[in-house]
């Protein structure tokens, strides 16, 4: 249980909505925000941030929310956490920044002997420090390619897979049409396959989840490969443990065992993107760890450094071989971001995060469960730890996709006090900082049920 000292508010008056959202102040930043900066994102509802504490948030107006978003599972240790921003203080007085591709220092041989002792890889790793998410996949896509020295060209991802926005990530994505929509051409050489979404299994509505898996794996073998492209032309397969942006979808337990043999038999590399499922928020360091699989490469991003920009590449030793002068970057390993990060690991060892993610993931998951036979809105409940997804539905038989109810729970969740997005066409994605206690959780989900029955109400009038 995360130490009580740590919140320096009563939980008892949270959530608290002194002004209906947006009050005056918000909406005042929000106009101004629409003429200054664009507008190539789409915000999820008028939330303007002031400060946070623990698994709170407050607004420009006073009013207070549980965050079951994290900051778009960044916050794993919650936000403002004391450690961390004496550990920033610290680092801060020292120096902020000396490139660490050019020069060294001490922070980095430090958090990379962290890094490299918790990453489900054997043997000797090594790591490259990157800014973000889609830069550490930029990063894992040209080790991949190049460790073959360019002699495999292919690389394999998933449909409904999210890895980024710039333009070799962007090639690995497919989430979302108007993430790609006007950027043709992409990246060349990447070739796309159904993901085993056990709930929307794409190979037919009666298969079981380990038939859904064996499908996809079938397919990856006899028809891409046996049609399409020779395998020892394929460098690397890119793949979520939880497809985040697609859904929050959780493949079957025979799928990445699967894979890895497959992955194996041609001696390609398979590359796992743990850039929102990493760092604990599975209930295990990483979430490839519960199908006891070992991948080649990571990549990470997100809750690495607490909220500071910093994303890693770990692989095996043997693999990450660029030459010197091949791949390097300005601002990757920022001293202040690695001083973070090695309070992160600390925080998330000492406070048991682990344990906490999966006791509180367990109980949102059961309560969720528990409200599907009697709510027709709720078509699927799926999730590992404190990564959790409710796929609405507007006919359960039918598995029509809810998009316009989703928009009202969470709109209506978030003037109730909780703040919590979507994830797929219509998945409630929960995704709360890990030392979120038990009451929050609670009061939280209360919520959130209420205003699905109520939806649901509404919408059979």
């Amino acid at each position: 249980m995360p130490p009580k000292w740590y919140w320096p508010i009563d939980l008892n008056n949270v959530p608290k909505i002194v002004v209906e959202p947006p009050g005056p102040k918000a909406q005042e930043i929000i106009k101004m925000d629409e003429s200054l900066v664009m507008q190539s994102f789409g915000r999820w509802y008028p939330l303007v941030i002031r400060r946070g504490y623990g698994p709170v948030i407050e607004d420009v107006d006073g009013n207070l929310y549980i965050d079951f978003n994290a900051g778009i599972a960044v916050m794993n240790v919650g936000h403002s956490h004391p450690r961390v921003i004496e550990a920033i203080k610290r680092q801060a007085e020292l120096f902020t920044h000396y490139s660490m591709t050019d020069f060294y220092y001490e922070l980095i041989v430090k958090h990379a002997s962290m890094l490299t002792g918790i990453v489900p890889i054997s043997g000797t790793k090594r790591v490259f420090y990157t800014n973000s998410g889609t830069e550490s996949i930029e990063g894992a896509m040209k080790i991949s390619r190049g460790h073959f020295r360019n002699q495999r060209p292919y690389i394999i991802a998933f449909l409904g897979a999210f890895h980024g926005r710039t333009y070799g990530s962007m090639a690995l994505t497919a989430s979302k049409p108007i993430q790609r929509f006007g950027f043709n051409p992409m990246l060349p050489n990447v070739i796309h396959i159904p993901y085993p979404y056990p709930y929307r299994c794409p190979f037919g509505k009666n298969l079981t989840e380990e038939e859904c898996g064996e499908a996809v794996l079938g397919y990856l073998e006899d028809w891409i490969f046996g049609k399409m492209v020779d395998p020892s032309e394929v460098s690397a397969i890119f793949f979520e443990p939880i497809q985040g942006e697609g859904g929050y979808v959780v493949p079957p337990k025979n799928f990445f065992p699967g894979l890895r043999k497959i992955a194996d038999k041609y001696g390609i590399l398979l590359v796992d993107d743990e850039v929102q499922a990493g760092f604990g928020r599975t209930g295990k360091w990483f979430a490839i760890e519960h199908w006891g699989v070992e991948p080649d490469i990571i990549t990470m991003a997100k809750a690495i450094a607490a909220g500071l920009p910093l994303g890693a590449i770990v692989g095996r030793a043997s693999i990450m071989d660029l030459p010197r002068g091949s791949h390097a970057n300005t601002f990757g390993g920022n001293p202040v971001a690695l001083a973070a990060g090695i309070e992160v690991i600390n925080i998330i060892n000492d406070e048991d995060l682990l344990v906490n993610a999966q006791r509180v993931g367990d109980y949102i998951k059961r309560r969720f469960m528990e409200e599907m036979d009697r709510v027709e809105l709720i078509g699927d409940v799926r999730g590992l730890g404190l990564m959790i997804g409710v796929e609405l539905v507007r006919n359960k038989r039918t598995k029509e996709y809810a998009t316009k109810e989703i928009e009202q729970v969470l709109y209506e969740s978030f003037k109730r006090g909780v703040a919590v997005i979507s994830a797929g066409k219509s998945t409630i994605r929960i995704a709360p900082p890990l030392n979120i206690p038990m009451e929050l959780a609670e009061k939280a989900v209360d919520i959130i049920i209420d205003v699905i029955k109520k939806v649901d109400r509404e919408r059979v009038k």
